[in-house]
């Protein structure tokens, strides 16, 4: 069962945000993630969501997914999309379509 990991990052500071897209590809392959979508500009069509970059990557299974998360890798790089942006997350299940 798939797992997506879904973030709404509203950067402030662009060179920090840089520092962790440097890495941030290759540890997402690393753990089995796929980016899914990367959107700076999306469309907000109903509600009070707030636009930002808008980013959905899915893993294969939750432990692929805490793997990365928890990843000393990630963690090292987490730090600056943190410090760069004000970040809205969560992690949602996918539909089991076996």
């Amino acid at each position: 069962m798939s797992y997506y990991f879904i973030v709404r990052i509203a950067i402030s500071d662009k060179e920090e945000y840089q520092k962790y897209l440097h890495k941030a590809g290759e540890i997402f392959r690393k753990y089995k993630g796929e980016y899914l979508v990367t959107d700076d500009e999306p469309i907000v069509l109903e509600g009070s969501w707030e636009p930002a970059r808008m980013v959905l990557i899915r893993f294969n299974t939750r432990k692929d997914f805490w793997d990365w998360y928890y990843s000393e890798d990630y963690q090292e790089i987490l730090k600056f999309r943190l410090r760069a942006a004000e970040c809205n997350a969560l992690l949602a299940k996918g539909l089991d379509n076996s």
